[in-house]
């Protein structure tokens, strides 16, 4: 079990390499100039020189990928520098770190990552940005995949139990439109329908984030409210995919050999289904919920960008818009390692479940 979570992880510290790589090539190459966009296009060479100086535009593109990793890494190697002349001076300002080693000017120490700062929101850092801006988005996803996964396992259940019935036809039609509508359009329709249609029933507000400044400005107020259309919007498409996954897959497993057994040595139809049946049959749709999980950490921009939640992915939109790019390459690499430290829980959990599964 240990060798496996190791290799498991080993791979996943790959994976998160060759995102970082692929990242920081593609924003690399992108048109326009950091240094002169912080300066709200200012002509004042000498300034723009300092900036390029200070961020490490100055170098070539390798050494500064050098700096990136470096930047990136728990484990990173500074030059001693108390006036931080250079872009790899050791700095409380940019680093939290622990000395290690001293290697005479040079000085390897134990550092938290670090994903820069802001261009547009100069002084501030991205690790700062996305501390204030991810818990909504978790929020929003854990209550949308809640919301999904138990609405869509018991509709898949119902389905798989009353085959080829009226019931079932209809929540194939229903799930297969659900799949069908893109997020964005389907945040638009939930918004126009329950907040602006019928506001003075539901109560529901068309934009609005988990805490809000009341009027008066006494403080943030927590309001639940604002998350009931945002959730059931990002949980729209993966809750269709779960009812059909989980109706195929107790199909599949009613017709075994052992589920006849188990109806052959009298025992009733609830006790196969939740005890033998039901628990097999998950196991596909516990790894669709994973992966869809993941998914909704990058795929919520375009419902927070709709419903003004202030979330990662809003701040994403608004990052793309000015190209702050660190925002951007900090969001991505964020939410790269919650995909593959879900998938690595996921995967221990799927052999946990499945006693046909053993990890040795």
């Amino acid at each position: 079990m240990i060798n496996y979570i190791l290799n498991k992880i080993f791979y996943g510290f790959l994976t998160l390499f060759g995102v970082v790589t692929v990242v920081f090539i593609l924003f690399s190459v992108l048109p326009g100039d950091p240094a002169r966009m912080m300066l709200d296009q200012k002509e004042d060479p000498e300034q723009l020189a300092q900036i390029r100086k200070k961020l490490g535009l100055d170098q070539p593109i390798w050494k500064q990928y050098v700096y990136y990793i470096n930047d990136l890494s728990p484990v990173s190697f500074h030059n001693i520098d108390e006036q931080n002349t250079t872009y790899t001076s050791l700095s409380s300002d940019k680093y939290n770190y622990t000395k290690l080693i001293d290697f005479g000017s040079n000085e390897m120490v134990l550092k938290t990552p670090y994903l820069r700062e802001s261009f547009q929101k100069q002084g501030k850092s991205v690790s700062t940005i996305i501390g204030e801006t991810l818990p909504n988005t978790i929020v929003l996803a854990v209550a949308a995949i809640i919301i999904a996964s138990v609405i869509g396992v018991f509709l898949g259940i119902v389905s798989a139990l009353m085959k080829d019935t009226w019931i079932d036809r209809l929540l194939l039609v229903v799930t297969s439109f659900g799949m069908s509508i893109p997020s964005f359009f389907s945040a638009i329709i939930i918004a126009y329908i329950f907040a602006f249609l019928m506001h003075n029933i539901t109560g529901l507000n068309m934009i609005g984030s988990l805490y809000e400044v009341d009027d008066l400005g006494e403080g943030k107020h927590l309001m639940l409210k604002n998350l009931i259309l945002p959730a059931i919007t990002l949980g729209s498409r993966p809750l269709a995919v779960f009812t059909q996954l989980t109706r195929n897959s107790l199909l599949e497993v009613l017709n075994q050999d052992y589920i006849r057994t188990a109806f052959a040595k009298g025992l009733s139809r609830k006790t196969v289904i939740t005890k033998h049946a039901l628990r097999n049959a998950l196991n596909p749709v516990i790894t669709a919920i994973s992966g869809w999980f993941a998914s909704m950490l990058a795929g919520s921009v375009f419902v927070e960008f709709v419903f003004g939640w202030n979330g990662l992915g809003k701040e994403i939109v608004n990052a793309l818009n000015t190209l702050d790019l660190p925002i951007v390459m900090g969001a991505v690499l964020v939410i790269a390692v919650m995909f593959i430290v879900i998938n690595i829980l996921i995967d221990i959990l799927y052999g946990i479940l499945d006693p046909r599964v053993r990890i040795k």
